[in-house]
């Protein structure tokens, strides 16, 4: 008979999550993170719309390395929400549920949202 216990916070170390289970996790912490900076993100968009003066303002405070990295969260925190929720779309069509395929996907999604996340960095960092 097999016997089931109660799992320990340091038996968690111990585990090896798949992929998929990675690319779930990241997805609701993308979600969860786009949700936190709702306040921020409509901050900058009052601040851009409001008037010239106040867009210059806006540029002066997006100059600043920090904000910078918190508007580069947001944007990785969009990019793989949206390509992981495409995944998630596709897994609710029963397309790619094998644990091959699966896989596959969630590693894709990985990297195309991380390469995506490079261009935009390189473009809010200015490297071109």
């Amino acid at each position: 008979m097999p016997e089931f216990r109660n799992i320990h916070v340091f038996d968690l170390m111990k585990y090896r999550l798949p992929w998929a289970g990675k690319v779930s996790i990241l997805h609701r912490v993308s979600g969860l993170l786009m949700f936190i900076l709702i306040p921020f993100v409509l901050y900058l968009f009052e601040q851009s719309i409001t008037s010239e003066v106040s867009f210059v303002t806006f540029k002066s405070v997006l100059a600043h390395p920090i904000i910078k990295l918190v508007v580069l969260a947001l944007i990785w925190a969009y990019l793989h929400h949206f390509c992981a929720g495409i995944r998630f779309l596709m897994l609710d069509l029963h397309k790619g549920i094998d644990k091959a395929s699966s896989a596959k996907t969630a590693v894709a999604v990985l990297i195309i949202s991380l390469s995506l996340t490079a261009v935009c960095a390189a473009k809010l960092f200015g490297l071109f």
